[in-house]
């Protein structure tokens, strides 16, 4: 077996390497070179600075693995991989403790004005009274975000005898209350929290989660740590209210743009930075190497991979039929959890008709993917899955029936919360995926990859035509539209198919219309 390492790796990885496999380190290769050398390889070991486009994983001609000695997956292309049988693992828990243990420290840096107090004192000025700092202790800490990290730095602010809440819709109530961490909505997480830090990967939901709206909720007194992912607050919003005082200072491990050496937030001394340092401890480093050592020999034997982040190879004949039911378990996963609300609890997924019939591990995979996608940074597929619910507390019930009133196959989703229960159900007509339930309605819709609006209303005169209103003065297109209602002038689901997002401002103007019980913007 001959390895290839493109990017720095700890000794300790490399060693567990070499005691099985021919291992050669060339760093710093450019794209020509490693496309020349790479289909004499079996395995390709990256961190961040290589790329591991689709070219080069067309020339691996015996690759049989890539590694990310990390979590991110940017610089590699996952899809290419998966096409050529390629499997594609990360390390999403090597640098869990290294970036706990920094957002504690920089908890603490905040708390008793650390960093300032050295570089004043190195200025030769000795002035004790400016900074007089606060304790933790019976302080609230606001975890946003209970992943690997957000549960690692709850057990450790445990210590200092601190009060713990949470915002995650995403864990499970048991695993929350095991973590000694009290689940709120986001809103009144801000308004109570002493400390608020971050834990959250970067997707397009999470970006600015935390903008000049939010800061403004946040007491006067509160301290923001993000050693997350840039991007997940607006820089420029937390200088402003850092600046005017809405909240009492920030900690920030992580840039929109790294690296950088000039940013709006180096401007305030009531800002801590640091160069994203969350992974960076001897431990750390020591820990991923072999975690990415152990995950590419046992590929290499033909064994599974503990972080591998596509699905194996499915038999043609099997990928047949289920493929198409793995993009309509995806789209019920990501509708779910768009109309869900409250902490989720568990999940039920029943299969009906001829899909039934065959091993639906791939499909559960795909909902609980887009159940959890823009929440785990963790890519969920057949081979993790169950094992990344499992970590969440989430429960997941399957059954199987074979037979089915009015379609070949139908696909149920039913995701309880601590408020209730939502249920979609969709199936593959023509080849199309078909959302063909929401709860007590039945639609038929066709997912465009656009924007829909859910209002669940009483049926009566006039309010399809008021909303048609509200969009058409923000020059918003009606691109179909569907009413389903259980009985004249009761209950009924209105689902608008839109060119372009409706504006907050907008959606809150329609939920403010008399009889409209609900309304949510949804992508498809």
């Amino acid at each position: 077996m001959k390895i290839l390492i493109a990017d720095p790796v700890a000794k300790e990885g490399i060693e567990a390497l070499q005691a099985q496999a021919e291992v050669d380190v060339k760093l710093k290769l450019k794209p020509e070179e490693l496309k020349g050398i790479i289909g004499d390889y079996q395995a390709l070991i990256v961190r961040s600075e290589t790329r591991a486009t689709a070219e080069i994983i067309e020339a691996g001609k015996k690759l049989q693995v890539i590694a990310r000695a990390g979590v991110g997956l940017d610089n590699i292309d996952v899809d290419a991989a998966t096409r050529r049988g390629i499997v594609v693992v990360n390390t999403p828990t090597g640098n869990t403790i290294a970036a706990a243990e920094h957002t504690i420290a920089l908890m603490l840096a905040l708390a008793r004005h650390i960093p300032q107090a050295d570089a004043r004192l190195k200025s030769g000025l000795w002035q004790r009274s400016d900074y007089v700092g606060t304790e933790l202790k019976n302080k609230t800490l606001g975890i946003i975000g209970l992943g690997n990290v957000g549960s690692e730095v709850a057990r450790r602010a445990q210590a200092f005898e601190m009060h713990l809440i949470g915002y995650d819709p995403f864990v499970s109530p048991d695993y929350a209350r095991n973590l000694s961490v009290e689940l709120l909505s986001m809103e009144q997480l801000l308004k109570e929290a002493d400390f608020i830090t971050l834990h959250l990967p970067l997707t397009s939901e999470t970006k600015r989660v935390i903008g000049a709206k939010e800061l403004s909720k946040a007491k006067p007194t509160a301290r923001i740590i993000n050693c997350a992912r840039g991007g997940l607050i607006d820089e420029e919003a937390l200088f402003k209210a850092v600046e005017a005082g809405k909240v009492a200072g920030a900690a920030v491990d992580v840039f929109v743009n790294e690296p950088v050496t000039d940013s709006i937030l180096f401007k305030s001394d009531k800002i801590i930075v640091t160069p994203h340092l969350g992974a960076s401890t001897t431990e750390a480093q020591a820990l991923i190497a072999l975690e990415v050592a152990e995950q590419v020999l046992a590929v290499l034997k033909g064994q599974p991979a503990k972080y591998a982040v596509n699905a194996p190879q499915i038999p043609a004949e099997i990928l047949s039929v289920l493929a198409p039911f793995m993009q309509v378990a995806s789209t019920l996963g990501g509708l779910a959890r768009q109309l869900m609300e409250g902490q989720m609890k568990s999940i039920q997924i029943e299969y009906s008709g001829e899909i039934a019939n065959y091993d639906t591990s791939a499909v559960k995979a795909s909902v609980i993917g887009g159940l959890l996608e823009g929440i785990s940074e963790e890519r969920v597929n057949l081979v993790n899955a169950t094992f990344i619910a499992a970590q969440r507390g989430i429960k997941i019930v399957e059954q199987k029936k074979t037979t089915c009133e009015n379609y070949a196959s139908v696909l149920t989703l039913e995701v309880g919360t601590d408020v209730g229960t939502t249920v979609v159900a969709g199936t593959v007509l023509r080849g199309d995926t078909h959302v063909v339930r929401v709860n007590n309605f039945w639609p038929d819709i066709i997912p465009t990859g656009g924007y829909f609006l859910f209002s669940d209303h009483r049926d009566r005169p006039g309010l399809i035509g008021a909303v048609g209103n509200i969009t058409g003065r923000v020059d918003i297109n009606i691109s179909s539209m569907q009413l389903v209602r259980l009985q004249p002038r009761g209950q009924a689901l209105m689902i608008l198919a839109l060119d372009e997002p409706l504006p907050e401002e907008q959606r809150q103007e329609i939920l403010a219309m008399p009889d409209v019980y609900t309304a949510k913007l949804v992508k498809l």
